[in-house]
């Protein structure tokens, strides 16, 4: 099969294109960009005049709820989701039921997400057996069976020689911890940001102190052990200028933010929306401008989904008790691009923030259009506005913020090893 999508604005931030010009596609491989190809005779034409054609996005943590919670979400409509979002590549927690501490899940969750035929699948195990923190997992063995990486998605590690075992044995076979910081005792019971809104509310608040606690003691740990970590949804001020810090010692840490940190604050839990009770709980202003400030210089590495589809009774309950998450997979794209274009980040920089910066840190091959790449490909229309709400979600769960937001950036196709999986 051979394809030329023409006409399109490609970016591709990894290679510094960005520029009017055709894409060739040959056996569902990137054969060239720009001038054809010696005798290429096109078996499908896409036009992809006033749109851009970037790399699929690359989504580092979005949850698929299988196995063990079907009601919630199933693989089909979380993968139908992602390519819809234009995510070609996502890597998922190991918090389903049962946990991913045993390679035989991990297979299972691959071969099953594999004849999907749609989004990469990228599992991270369990750092510890059932996420307890007690226990270290068989990691050889997890990595052995597919997984990337690994994780105790939201659970904390609160035994320190636990977590420097961890990460001493994750140094030694090049492994990637992907850590979640908080303090469990700091954070116990807390439903919400510890300030004048959770006072004002009588919600049970979570101080900025609890992320800056756990977050010193990692990387005091990565730095003696010398382990690779990546701190997921950073959601402070403070926790920006620990890594910015940590980053100029030369620890190898790199860090990412949910997109609906950078457009949300504790303020928009006034009405007790359930929708906005997160992990992180959203925090102050001055938070969300630190978050942006560091997405600039560099000292964020990425912006994610942190995909949380929960099921309508989940979310009915009142704040306090609801259950915690958001649906994300569809909106990345659209919430990344309102970021960069109210705080005026270059397009190109916006998206490496969600295709090659990502892709890097699960050290996986996506993320660009090199040459004899993958044809995983997000064409998407940067004008197009549209409304958010449960209709026009393909998740299973419609859990989200942002219904009733109208944003820009609506995706119009996705290929997936050069196979056309999603058209608007």
């Amino acid at each position: 099969m051979k394809i030329l999508i023409k006409n399109g604005l490609v970016i591709d931030p990894q290679h510094n294109i960005n520029s009017k010009l055709d894409v060739y596609i040959v056996a569902g491989k990137i054969v060239r960009i720009g001038q054809a190809p010696e005798d290429f005779v096109a078996n499908q034409t896409i036009d992809a005049s006033n749109l851009v054609v970037c790399p699929g996005l690359v989504d580092l943590s979005a949850r698929l709820r299988e196995p063990g919670e079907e009601y919630k979400a199933r693989l089909a409509s979380e993968l139908q989701a992602a390519v819809a979002g234009g995510v070609t590549s996502l890597a998922c927690p190991p918090d389903t039921d049962p946990v991913l501490d045993e390679p035989g899940l991990v297979e299972m969750l691959k071969y099953r997400a594999k004849q999907q035929g749609l989004a990469h699948v990228y599992p991270l195990g369990a750092i510890t057996r059932q996420l307890e923190g007690s226990a270290i997992a068989e990691m050889s063995q997890l990595h052995a069976a597919g997984c990337v990486g690994f994780s105790q998605a939201n659970n904390a590690i609160t035994d320190t020689q636990v977590l420097w075992r961890a990460m001493a044995y994750a140094a030694t076979f090049g492994f990637t911890l992907f850590l979640y910081a908080e303090d469990a005792f700091l954070a116990k019971n807390g439903v919400a940001h510890d300030g004048e809104v959770a006072a004002r509310l009588g919600l049970k608040g979570i101080p900025s102190a609890a992320e800056a606690l756990a977050l010193a003691s990692i990387l005091r740990i990565a730095q003696e052990t010398g382990a690779r970590i990546h701190i997921g949804r950073l959601s402070t001020a403070e926790g920006v200028d620990m890594i910015r810090s940590a980053k100029a010692q030369g620890i190898n840490v790199t860090c990412d933010v949910s997109a609906a940190h950078l457009h949300l604050t504790e303020h928009d839990i006034a009405y007790f929306d359930p929708n906005c009770h997160l992990k992180p709980p959203l925090r102050t202003q001055r938070d969300k401008d630190a978050l942006t400030t560091g997405l600039k210089d560099g000292t964020i590495d990425a912006i994610c989904s942190d995909h949380t589809p929960v099921d309508d009774d989940g979310k009915l309950a009142p704040f306090a008790e609801a259950e915690i998450g958001a649906t994300g997979l569809e909106l990345l794209l659209p919430l990344t691009l309102k970021w960069a274009q109210q705080n005026k980040i270059d397009l190109a920089h916006a998206i490496r923030l969600i295709t090659a910066t990502p892709a890097r840190i699960l050290n996986i091959e996506a993320g660009h259009l090199g040459s004899a790449s993958d044809a995983d490909l997000c064409i998407f229309d940067p004008n197009q506005h549209w409304n958010i709400n449960a209709s026009t979600l393909k998740s299973q769960g419609k859990n989200t913020p942002f219904t009733g937001w109208e944003l820009g950036g609506k995706v119009k196709s996705t290929f997936v090893h050069g196979r056309l999986v999603y058209q608007d």
